[in-house]
C-alpha cells in the first residue's frame, strides 16, 4: 500500500513510477479523481466532502468524522490518502474552490432552455476546472514517446472509443500515423504485436475497463511504451501506464445520464496531436491537410 509524504507526493510500492499530487489547484476534482481508490470509510468522507463542499468548508474534523460515521483518525486519514498535510489543510483548499467556483455564478434558464443550458453549464464547469491539476511533464513525456514511436495503436471501448477514433486522426495529421481498431480482440491482438519501439495510447475514465485493459496488458507484455488517460488517478490503468495523464473527473460526475465522449478526453487528445505535430515539426503540413480536406483557409504562422 501506498503512504502519502507532507510534500504531497504519493508513494506506491506497487508501481513503477511517482505519481504527483497537486492539492492546491481543483480540490474537488482532485477529490473526485481518488475517491475509488480509497478503503470504505475514507471514502465516505471523501464523498461528503465532493457532495457537500459547502458543508464540510464549515465543518471541524470531529464534524465530519460525526456526519459520515467515521472517526476524528480517519477524517486525518483520508485527507493524508487524498495528498493533504491533514483535514485543515483540505479544508483550506475546498473554501478556494469554492470561492473560485462561485465567481462564476450561472442561473438556468426555464423549461428545455435551462436544460440545454445546463448542459452546456456542466460541461463549462468542467473544462474550467480541468486543466488546473494537470500534470504537464506527463503530457510532454507521452507526445515525446508518440513522437518518436514507429506506430501508434489507440485502444478504447464503450464510452471512450469515439475519443479512439479522434486520437487516431489528430496523429495520423499532425504526420504520426495511428491506428485505432474498434474491436476489442482486434485491439488485443494488435497490441501484442507491438514491440518496444512502439506506443499504445489507453483511453478509459474510470481506468479499470476490463476489455480496454486487456489490450494495455498485451501491449505492456510487448514491452510497448503505455500512455494512458483517465480520470481517476489511482486506477489499475495508473498501475500500467508508462505515462499517466489524469483530467475530466468532474466532467464524468456532472451528468449522471450522459452517454458518450468525455470532452475533456477529446481537447487533451486534440491538444496531445498538436503537440505531436509541433514535435515533428508539421504545423504547415497539417495546415495544408486540414484546408484540403475541409475547405479550411490555411494561415501563415506569425513571424512576429
Amino acid at each position: 500500500m501506498g503512504t502519502s509524504q507532507p510534500d504531497g507526493v504519493w508513494y506506491n510500492s506497487s508501481v513503477d513510477h511517482v505519481q504527483a499530487l497537486q492539492p492546491t489547484v481543483g480540490a474537488i476534482d482532485q477529490i473526485r479523481s481518488l475517491l475509488p481508490s480509497l478503503v470504505p470509510s475514507e471514502q465516505r468522507v471523501a464523498r461528503e466532502c465532493v457532495d457537500h463542499p459547502e458543508d464540510v468548508a464549515g465543518l471541524s474534523a470531529a464534524d465530519l468524522a460525526a456526519r459520515t460515521g467515521t472517526s476524528a483518525a480517519t477524517v486525518s486519514r483520508t485527507c493524508q490518502s487524498l495528498g493533504y498535510r491533514g483535514f485543515q489543510h483540505m479544508r483550506l483548499m475546498l473554501v478556494r474552490d469554492l470561492g473560485r467556483r462561485q465567481r462564476g455564478g450561472w442561473q438556468p434558464g426555464p423549461g428545455s432552455q435551462g436544460r440545454v443550458e445546463g448542459v452546456f453549464e456542466g460541461a463549462r464547469r468542467a473544462l474550467a476546472s480541468a486543466v488546473e491539476g494537470f500534470d504537464f511533464p506527463a503530457f510532454d513525456a507521452a507526445a515525446a514517446a508518440i513522437a518518436q514511436a514507429d506506430q501508434v495503436l489507440v485502444v478504447a471501448s464503450g464510452g471512450s472509443a469515439p475519443g479512439a477514433q479522434l486520437a487516431a486522426l489528430v496523429l495520423t495529421v499532425a504526420g504520426r500515423a495511428a491506428a485505432a481498431p474498434s474491436d476489442a480482440v482486434s485491439q488485443q491482438l494488435a497490441a501484442a504485436a507491438l514491440t518496444p519501439n512502439d506506443v499504445c495510447l489507453v483511453i478509459t475514465e474510470s481506468g479499470s475497463n476490463s476489455l480496454t485493459l486487456g489490450a494495455a496488458d498485451a501491449a505492456r507484455a510487448s514491452g510497448a511504451v503505455i500512455v494512458g488517460l483517465t480520470a481517476y488517478a489511482r486506477s489499475r490503468l495508473g498501475q500500467i501506464a508508462t505515462h499517466l495523464l489524469v483530467a475530466g473527473a468532474g466532467y464524468q460526475a456532472w451528468d449522471e445520464d450522459r452517454i458518450g465522449g468525455n470532452v475533456v478526453h477529446l481537447l487533451v487528445l486534440q491538444a496531445l496531436g498538436r503537440e505531436v505535430g509541433h514535435l515533428l515539426d508539421r504545423a504547415g503540413r497539417t495546415r495544408a491537410v486540414l484546408s484540403q480536406a475541409f475547405g479550411i483557409v490555411a494561415q501563415e504562422p506569425d513571424e512576429s
